[in-house]
């Protein structure tokens, strides 16, 4: 199992690699042509899908407008019997049974009512009190021609006991009474509500496709939408309106425009998720995709096994290049032919017998070399322990400048503040006293923090690893999240690539130079320059250590400034500026007076 595992390691097995490299080939072009045949099936469904929504788009609204039709014709009829009994003595019982008859045929209707040709009510089914409908605009619509019209926009009675009240979802209907001679009786008037037409158009939608899960849309000829989910009530289906929800919907709506259909005009849409719409196109993807899929593993598998036996002679060579790096055999056997194969054992063999040969007058110049090195180790050693005692000493300097910088000024400060709560002890009342200690514990967290932050300035080298420009960039961008003062930068690109001993003394110089501004120089603004001074160009033809190029760098501020000639006890941070310049073999100038700010110049060879 071990071996069968490792013959199929692209590592250790040259035929395992080639075998790897045609399965995924075949595994892109499987992934490619699934994706391809996947869009194109995608397109298909999706444009069928739409085609046969807006065919069912165009059903429900000829269903619309025939079942309002209907109603229409069956409003005219009654209209007609109305006028024949007109002419009876008992004509308003025979307009209350009318009614009545018309209701229990076609439960539909939630009002019916007859008015005269003035507006007077004569008979109303279920009961009313309003007396005229005479400024109805579905009354004068009505004396004029048979008329549907929304609820909404044509409000029905004033009356709160009738259903369909102003703003209410449904239709309004309207058909003149005639007599034979052709005069106008009357108005017979009719409401629908809209819970009839939502029941009409779910039994059609359920009859047009079982098999399918659709969301049905209605709106108005202004597009306001009367019947859909509840998200969508009552919004507009403006050109700004993503009926698929990012792709998640096929939409189908009827062709017609609303101004161009007959009636009051419908925009109808029906939604179907695309998930259900698509899904045999991705089912053909995925048909696809296993298919090569597997044949890519098949044509893998069988590319290993042939490979391996076309490269049996190379494995023997790699075997035996093997025992000769392991001291098992001094030299490899020429693999037969005249292949590649044979051509590289061959070349091998013939570099492993010069290697054989030298390697052995290594030896003897070995020997004489551990002599020499013998000799000169001793040498070195002692030259070594110098060294790391100059080493100690320059650190044990730099750690005093560190603490002065860091614990120093803390630990002054919390000894002051300490002696005078003593002294004060008992003339503090507990508030003061309170002060008092917090402000001590703030300045022992502010020396706590400085004596981490130099630690670890110590511990992490940023000016060894990212160059001495990216190291003073961090350093003023910490300066000004501390200090909230503005600090900046000039720097060219061969000093900032400054990465050595130098560059790490040059950093410290500027880190004490930004913390004596933050301490003593009440600045607004800092700037570093750091510049790289090239020669004459005529002194590169006179050798003198005078004209090598040199690396320039300027701290100044704005701040109050001192006088440099009047000596400062108990300050050292200046001091140690000097003496770390002395390090490097630098030149340091300081230039400052009192209202003019401060400016420290260095200068040494690149």
């Amino acid at each position: 199992m071990i071996k069968l595992i490792e013959s199929f390691n692209p590592q250790r097995r040259l035929a395992s690699a080639i075998g790897w490299v045609v399965f995924f080939i075949i595994l892109a072009a499987a992934v490619a042509g699934a994706n391809l045949a996947a869009k194109g099936a995608a397109e298909r469904a999706r444009a069928d899908a739409e085609r046969l929504l807006a065919q069912f788009t165009t059903q429900i609204r000829h269903a619309i407008d025939t079942a309002l039709t209907t109603r229409l014709s069956v409003l005219k009829s009654t209209a007609a019997q109305i006028s024949v009994d007109q002419a009876g003595h008992d004509a308003s019982l025979r307009q209350n049974l009318h009614l009545i008859a018309l209701q229990a045929q076609f439960p539909e209707f939630r009002w019916l009512g007859i008015a005269d040709k003035d507006g007077h009510l004569l008979a109303t089914h279920p009961g009313s009190q309003a007396k005229s409908v005479a400024d109805f605009a579905w009354f004068q619509k009505g004396r004029q021609a048979p008329f549907v019209g929304h609820a909404d926009q044509f409000p029905l009675l004033e009356e709160a006991s009738v259903t369909l009240a102003p703003g209410t979802q449904g239709f309004v209907m309207a058909v003149p009474i005639v007599q034979l001679s052709g005069g106008l009786i009357g108005v017979l008037g009719a409401a629908l509500p809209w819970e009839w037409l939502e029941a009409e158009e779910n039994t059609l939608l359920r009859q047009l496709e079982s098999r399918r899960s659709l969301e049905l849309l209605i709106a108005r000829a202004d597009e306001k939408v009367l019947l859909g989910p509840s998200e969508w009530l009552g919004r507009s289906l403006g050109h700004d309106a993503d009926l698929s929800e990012d792709g998640q919907y096929v939409i189908g709506r009827n062709l017609i425009a609303p101004l161009s259909q007959q009636g009051l005009g419908w925009v109808v849409i029906l939604r179907e998720a695309a998930d259900t719409a698509l899904a045999r196109a991705k089912l053909a993807q995925h048909t696809i995709f296993r298919v090569v899929f597997l044949a890519g593993l098949i044509c893998a598998i069988a590319v290993v096994f042939v490979t391996q036996d076309l490269l049996k002679r190379l494995v023997v060579l790699d075997e035996e290049a093997q025992a000769v790096r392991q001291g098992a055999l001094e030299n490899v056997t020429v693999p037969a032919g005249a292949d590649e194969i044979s051509r590289i054992g061959a070349t091998l063999a013939n570099l492993l017998s010069h290697l054989q040969q030298e390697k052995h007058g290594l030896a003897t110049l070995n020997a004489e070399l551990d002599a020499r090195v013998a000799a000169r180790t001793a040498r070195i050693e002692r030259l070594a322990d110098e060294s790391r005692h100059a080493a100690i000493t320059r650190e044990r300097l730099r750690l005093a400048r560190e603490l002065h910088d860091t614990l120093g000024h803390s630990l002054m400060a919390l000894l002051t503040q300490i002696r005078l709560i003593r002294k004060l002890w008992d003339r503090l009342d507990p508030a003061e006293l309170r002060a008092e200690l917090a402000q001590a514990e703030e300045v022992a967290a502010s020396g706590l923090a400085e004596a981490r932050a130099a630690i670890t300035q110590m511990r992490h080298n940023s000016v060894r690893d990212d160059g001495l420009g990216a190291a003073l960039r961090q350093l003023l961008a910490r300066f000004r999240e501390r200090t909230g003062l503005a600090a900046t930068l000039d720097a060219d690109i061969q000093a900032g690539g400054l990465a050595d001993e130098r560059a790490e003394t040059v950093f410290r110089i500027a880190e004490e130079a930004l913390k004596n501004v933050e301490r003593h120089a009440n600045a607004n603004a800092v700037h570093i320059n750091l510049g790289w001074i090239e020669p004459p160009d005529a002194a590169w033809m006179h050798w003198d250590p005078d004209n090598c190029p040199r690396v320039r760098i300027e701290i100044s501020d704005d701040g109050v400034g001192f006088d440099p000639t009047v000596p400062c006890p108990g300050h050292y941070g200046l001091r140690g500026i000097e003496e770390q310049a002395e390090l490097i073999e630098a030149s340091f100038e300081l230039h400052s007076q009192p209202g003019a700010g401060t400016r420290i110049v260095l200068e040494f060879d690149a």
